[in-house]
């Protein structure tokens, strides 16, 4: 087994479980993957969702919510490893991470562009960048070396089948898990030899599943996996049970690309709000102050309204963001049995 060391984090082990908002994973999840001895991972995308005057005053909810969620995890994780997910796509992006930073995180996860300030806010947390190409990695490790003498202390290599916002175009979507035109393991492996050359290790996310999914990884030089879409099916997952029933019902031909109202593909499970999305309708009822790609005034419906509305269990009235596995869950596990697995 390949010992995942982040610095002074070793989580017994090597699993970090996945950001994934809105909602869906929260201190339940996060605080019972680190409990369990992987990184349990608190995303702060619309974190402030159930505060009452959220509608109003959704960054200054989501905020504190931030300091809430992470204390919160803390006393679940029985001394293990709390991370966040914070998209560098968010509004005040840097406000997030302080938040983060003053509540005492242990690891910061950044993608959705390139965290190129994160260094210089992140403190004492740990800080790891998402990447999908050897070309991003570089140009944010040149940069954080020129400007803060500062490397990656993890690297996340998200590849086309993970859930949720994308970072690959439509076409190279296809071309990777499609046609075959294309073969993601290469990149993988590129990424792996620029990270052997800073010094630091890297894990393997989307489509990771099952434990061979991890040993194929581990095998070819990654230290470790993150999971997200496994932990969605389990007790202690923070969604409604009406929302973990749409992974277990969901077949292979309901797991689609769709086109995210902030500008970047997606992954979600076929329902019949997309029907009406595609069918032209429009559900856009005020701005919550997410995404900066956003543009309130052309969107066709808010992404925060569509994935509340999810993961509370409004399924028609929701956007159900997923991994290209979810249609291979069959049951409610516990994040326990997960991580025996993956131990």
């Amino acid at each position: 087994m390949s010992e995942l060391k982040i610095g002074d984090l070793c989580p017994c082990v090597p699993v970090i479980q996945g950001g994934m908002g809105v909602g869906v994973s929260l201190s339940d999840l996060a605080g019972a993957v680190a409990a369990a001895g992987g990184i349990g991972v608190i995303s702060t995308a619309q974190i402030g969702f159930r505060s009452p005057d959220f509608a109003q005053n959704p960054i200054e909810c989501n905020l504190k919510a931030i300091e809430d969620e992470i204390r919160k995890a803390r006393k679940k994780a029985n001394g293990g490893i709390v991370g966040v997910n914070i998209m560098v796509a968010t509004r005040r992006y840097e406000d997030y991470v302080k938040a983060a930073v003053a509540a005492g995180i242990d690891l910061i996860i950044s993608g959705a562009g390139l965290p190129m300030t994160l260094p210089e806010i992140s403190g004492a947390a740990k800080i790891a960048p998402i990447v999908s190409s050897r070309k991003a990695l570089r140009v944010i490790a040149n940069h954080w070396r020129k400007k803060y003498d500062r490397k990656p202390d993890l690297i996340v290599i998200e590849g086309p089948l993970a859930g949720g916002h994308l970072g690959f175009s439509r076409e190279d979507i296809d071309a990777y898990t499609i046609t075959g035109e294309k073969n993601y393991d290469e990149e993988i492996q590129s990424i792996i030899a620029f990270a052997e050359e800073l010094g630091v290790p890297v894990v393997v996310a989307g489509g990771v599943y099952e434990r061979k999914d991890m040993d194929h990884y581990l095998s070819i030089g990654a230290k470790g996996v993150q999971i997200a879409t496994r932990f969605v099916t389990t007790k202690e997952c923070d969604a409604s049970d009406a929302y973990k029933q749409a992974y277990i019902k969901a077949k292979k031909e309901d797991i689609v690309i769709v086109k995210s109202p902030v500008g970047m593909p997606g992954r979600a499970i076929h329902n019949a709000f997309l029907d009406k999305v595609n069918a032209g309708e429009r559900f856009m009822r005020g701005c919550r102050q997410c995404i900066v790609t956003c543009k309130p005034d052309t969107a066709p419906y808010c992404i925060t309204e569509a994935l509340i509305n999810a993961v509370e269990g409004r399924l028609d009235e929701g956007l159900i963001f997923c991994g290209n596995n979810a249609y291979r869950a069959n049951k409610i596990e516990t994040v326990a049995d997960i991580m025996e697995e993956f131990s």
